[in-house]
């Protein structure tokens, strides 16, 4: 045996103790196996005349051939893990670790000499790792908006093609269970997409998620459907589900629920589209692993969403429709924060006291929270009893000292500010309106026909209630002709971080003369008032009075 011999052996048995396919792809690209092992699944072979890149995963294909290129001008090796279709199913493919490298023939052209070694639980294990480390800003995100960005980005286009994010308030959970309508339950809270997919419509109000996704929530399991492209199955989807997949040309569709303390509290589902192969048990496991992650951000939602409802229904609770009083049209509005996390103690009331008089009072509570709605039902329940109790005659800084003392004593809050009027008729064209100013906002009187201004005190404002012991208030008079109208507010509708109150007041009184002088009604001059919706960071409550003569 000659030496080139048995150097041929000895390199055949080492490469057949090596766990990896080894072979030779020759410059009119025929792949020649030299040896064959390594990997768990017999990989697909293209028939005679075939390319081997046909055995590429669809998404790998584009970079995997950049990086073939750039090798082969460069000469140099190419060492990538790439997804390569499994002998037997078109469908599923698994990952390799591809080490080729270029060997320049006589005449300068070039032949390849590779390897293929399994990597698929290498690359799960490096990919769950890259996605939970693409997921670290969720648990500090700032809403579920946030939250579901990232989560959403993290996934699309790399494990899936689209994600779509459904939320089930916990109130409504057995109405969804029977009946899955999006509408009575559910809502769709984030979707992300492939460039290139079609969008999703809007749920209609008799939207229903299908049977197949109510039961993977319900029993907290996560279920992947794979079916051909563009023919997802015709039972266990929602009808409107059904039609984007096969629009979309889909091939699999991932229902992941998300669970929080036991209960399901969202179902993410993703869905892999254009025709690519379908997702596998593999890439479900991963899907979990990533959703999972949202459980933090929902879970202190879900906790400031309870404390918000409590503090709204309390502090609604306060807030009825003023009282029918002869001679005057009212209207009032409460607009809660936009921001999730604001609930603060705005109030209005108005009190019918004897001979035909209005005792009315707006305030604000400082603070966000459902402290600050209990303070604020307390504080307006002793305030309509001493103005009711004291009678029309009293003035309303009088009432607002007693106020202060008796919250002082009994409680001790923060700060309080308030407006106390009291409105007599005199005439039946004429309102003598008596108020007291602790530190709020300065109401808005609209005379009929003529400019707005604000009620200022000329004695000098007055401190807010709660700040220290026997504070002097002060009295201010103003008339309420037939056609006038006065408009009490809090700070919400002024106030915007970053802005001068003073620029805002100014505003106010603008835009209050160019509803007027349209002739808008009470209820529309008040909701133009609002400010856009992306200035009402904080509470707003609004009432308003008309002075009308009697017909």
């Amino acid at each position: 045996m000659s030496d080139s011999d048995r150097l041929l052996r000895r390199y055949q048995a080492l490469l057949g103790a090596v766990p990896q396919t080894v072979w030779v792809l020759s410059p009119d690209g025929v792949v020649t196996t030299l040896v064959d092992g390594g990997v768990q699944e017999k990989l697909w072979h293209p028939a005679g005349g075939g390319s081997w890149t046909d055995a590429i995963h669809p998404k790998d294909r584009d970079w995997f051939e950049r990086e073939w290129r750039r090798g082969a001008r460069l000469r140099t090796p190419v060492d990538a893990i790439v997804r390569l279709r499994v002998e037997g199913d078109p469908s599923r493919h698994r990952h390799v670790r591809v080490v080729a490298a270029p060997v320049q023939e006589p005449g300068g052209r070039l032949e390849w000499v590779g390897s293929v070694a399994d990597a698929e639980e290498h690359w799960r294990t490096r990919t769950r790792e890259k996605l939970l480390a693409r997921m670290a800003p969720v648990p500090a995100a700032r809403d579920l908006s946030e939250a579901f960005m990232t989560t959403a980005a993290a996934v699309v286009p790399e494990l899936a093609d689209a994600v779509a994010i459904f939320l089930v308030p916990h109130e409504k959970e057995t109405d969804f269970w029977s009946t899955g309508s999006a509408s009575a339950a559910s809502s769709i809270e984030r979707v992300d997409l492939a460039p290139g997919l079609p969008s999703l419509a809007p749920l209609e109000p008799d939207f229903l998620l299908g049977p197949v996704a109510r039961r993977a929530m319900r029993e907290q399991r996560a279920r992947l459907l794979t079916f051909p492209s563009g023919r997802p199955p015709e039972t266990g989807i929602s009808p409107a589900s059904s039609r984007w997949l096969r629009e979309a040309g889909a091939t699999s569709v991932a229902l992941l629920p998300v669970v929080v303390a036991g209960r399901t509290v969202a179902l993410a589902t993703t869905a892999t589209c254009r025709g690519n192969p379908p997702a596998d048990e593999g890439d479900l496991g991963l899907l979990q692993d990533v959703f999972q992650q949202m459980s933090g951000p929902l879970r202190r939602t879900m906790e400031l969403q309870s404390a918000r409802d409590t503090a709204l229904t309390l502090q609604q609770s306060f807030l009825a429709a003023p009282p029918l009083v002869d001679g005057l049209v009212s209207t009032a509005l409460y607009h809660p924060a936009d921001s999730d996390a604001e609930v603060g103690g705005d109030w209005y009331d108005a009190v019918k006291l004897s001979d035909g008089a209005l005792a009315l009072t707006i305030g604000d509570i400082a603070g966000h929270d459902v402290d600050a709605a209990t303070t604020m039902g307390r504080v307006n329940s002793m305030l309509r009893a001493l103005a009711y109790d004291s009678g029309p005659a009293v003035s309303p800084a009088l009432t607002l000292d007693r106020l202060d003392r008796v919250v002082q004593a009994l409680d001790s809050p923060s700060m309080i500010t308030a407006v106390h009027a009291i409105l007599r008729r005199e005439t039946e064209h004429l309102w003598r309106v008596t108020l007291s100013n602790a530190g709020h906002p300065p109401p808005l009187l609209i005379p009929a026909g003529q400019p707005a201004r604000y009620l200022h005190n000329p004695a000098g404002a007055d401190p807010p209630l709660c700040v220290a012991d026997g504070l002097p208030r002060s009295d201010q008079e103003t008339e309420l002709r037939e056609g006038d109208v006065m408009v009490f507010y809090t700070d919400g509708l002024v106030e915007t971080p970053g802005t001068d109150i003073g620029h805002n007041l100014r505003r106010l009184r603008e835009r209050t003369d160019e509803l007027a002088g349209r002739g808008a009604s009470l209820p529309a001059l008040v909701r133009g008032l609002l400010p856009p919706v992306q200035n009402r960071l904080d509470d707003i409550a609004v009432i308003a009075l008309q002075a009308r003569a009697d017909r």
